[in-house]
């Protein structure tokens, strides 16, 4: 006899009857009924932390989702319902003074509604629709993790640049490169542009080809600028006048080139205009012209500011009605001590070379070094300046230099002058020659200025560029230089070779005493014999 709670003996021929228990004691095998059961297989393993952790997210999911579909039913019905809040208070604003002007004015919008629906509850539906969407588009934003930027902040440099004093007291700052004045076959002189300065000059420009061609450079800092003093009531005129000051200061007896690269431009036409005399010629790049130029026509308007960007657009209104606003903007941007990229700084909108250049390391090095020369002093007031140059009266007209016929006075003396002096002809305008280099693919002096200037002035010769943007034909190509270079001097001839003469008249008196006190030696000596 075995107890009831003790496990019953095996017999020999008699098998135990399989029990639950077995799975989870540890049995290899057990057999009922004369069939083995394999433990190994389909034993029951205790759950661990990590299946409670799965079942809890999947009950979590599936919770989220029936209350997403509860929201979903509940704004049907709220925003489904005619009756509903929303519609309600659309309705109200709608029947104010207000709301009848605003929808009388946007009830073409209705056409694009589908027939069965009535606008005041479709447009209530898209506003609330809307609302929503911006809301989470903003938490989007607040909530994306974005990795940091290493900003690079501003370094001053200290005072490195020549300087020579103009008449009324102010200083100027300039750089020299290429051969020395004495040698010089040809001389250029180039204003920089907007938020430049003197060491921008013709950016990679090689002293190779200045020596190959025999050219010297002279780039000159704007009043303000790196390390040129303010002027007190700058101008276009004053603007030229600086120019022909430094070249007289510095040595340039002859004519010479003026070259004008983006809104540097301007000075170079100033230069056409006030010191003719002084120029051999000009060669613009990417010329600017006054946006607002009165003898520009409408479509030649048009096709210039539909290249610029909204905020582009906004900066001329303000230099052109309220500069003192652009000196907010240009304190949060390039004056803020902090470097940036120059088409977020001036909002330009730039083509697919242009930003492919400004990315690269060697322009970026170029450009940071040249900004910071540019900020030296720290104020707003020249950048302001230079912006409201531009879209303000010139005080001449690009028509001005047009090469024609001087018009003689009406009247009897007039006549009689021109008769009697029998004088030859005489032509007002700028008598040298005109280049322009311009980009195809230039969206911040677009191709329709130059349009404009070759309209105006039919003798410019216009180069254009395809695919070339307003930074890749003038930023580091050598090829580029060369081509500029032989377009405005032809054949490179060296450096003038400057050789001294020997006056022979002394050694010629010194020879002929010689002579004559050899002649009256040998007298005496013929006498004495």
């Amino acid at each position: 006899m075995w107890e009831s709670n003790s496990e019953p003996p095996f017999t020999a021929g008699r098998a135990r009857p399989w029990r639950p228990d077995d799975l989870l004691n540890g049995h290899v095998s057990a057999s009922y009924g004369g069939v083995a059961v394999d433990s190994s297989v389909n034993a029951i393993k205790p759950e661990g932390v990590g299946q409670h952790v799965r079942e809890f997210a999947a009950a979590a999911a599936e919770m989220a989702v029936e209350f997403g579909k509860g929201c979903r039913d509940i704004a049907r019905q709220s925003l489904g319902n005619r009756d509903s809040v929303v519609v309600r208070s659309f309705q109200k604003v709608k029947e104010t003074y207000f709301g009848k002007r605003v929808t009388r004015k946007l009830r073409f919008m209705n056409e694009y509604l589908p027939e069965d629906k009535e606008p005041v509850h479709a447009w209530s539906v898209i506003l609330f629709v809307a609302v929503l969407a911006f809301a989470a588009l903003i938490v989007n934003m607040e909530t994306t993790p974005t990795t940091p930027n290493v900003v690079k902040k501003v370094y001053i440099h200290p005072p490195s640049a020549a300087r020579v004093m103009l008449p009324d007291g102010r200083y100027i700052a300039y750089k020299e490169q290429g051969v020395p004045a004495d040698n010089a076959r040809f001389s250029i002189i180039s204003p920089h542009s907007f938020l430049s300065s003197r060491l921008a000059g013709i950016p990679g420009l090689k002293a190779s080809l200045l020596e190959e061609f025999g050219v010297r450079l002279l780039t000159y800092d704007l009043p303000g600028f790196g390390e040129s003093d303010p002027h007190p009531d700058r101008n276009l005129e004053t603007s030229a006048m600086d120019m022909l000051l430094l070249a007289d200061a510095v040595g340039v007896n002859h004519k010479f080139w003026v070259v004008g690269y983006s809104s540097g431009s301007m000075h170079a036409w100033a230069a056409l205009r006030y010191i003719p005399d002084r120029l051999a010629g000009a060669a613009m790049m990417a010329p600017m012209v006054n946006p607002y130029d009165s003898i520009m026509n409408r479509e030649e308007r048009r096709r210039t500011w539909k290249q610029w960007t909204r905020k582009r657009q906004l900066f001329y209104f303000l230099a052109r009605r309220f500069p003192r606003f652009l000196a907010y903007f240009y304190h949060r941007s390039f004056l803020s001590g902090k470097h940036g990229q120059i088409d977020k700084w001036l909002s330009l909108s730039l083509g697919k070379r242009d930003k492919a250049l400004i990315e690269d390391p060697i322009y970026e090095e170029f450009w940071q070094r040249d900004v910071e020369e540019s900020i030296r002093q720290g104020s707003a007031k020249p950048f302001v300046e230079e912006a409201v140059l531009q879209v303000s009266n010139w005080g001449f007209s690009l028509a001005d230099l047009k090469l024609q016929k001087k018009q003689q006075g009406k009247g009897m003396l007039n006549w009689l002058k021109s008769v009697l002096s029998a004088a030859q002809e005489e032509y007002i305008g700028f008598l040298g020659p005109i280049h322009i280099w311009q980009g195809m693919d230039d969206k911040v002096a677009p191709p329709s200025m130059t349009d404009f200037v070759h309209r105006i002035l039919p003798g410019a010769a216009v180069h254009k560029l395809p695919y070339e943007g307003h930074f890749t034909y003038i930023y580091f190509c050598e090829e580029c230089h060369r081509q500029i270079f032989t377009t405005l001097f032809g054949t490179p001839q060296g450096p003038i070779n400057v050789t001294t003469e020997v006056d022979p008249s002394p050694l010629q008196v010194d020879t002929e005493e010689q002579e004559e006190m050899t002649l009256d030696n040998s007298v005496l000596a013929q006498a004495e014999t």
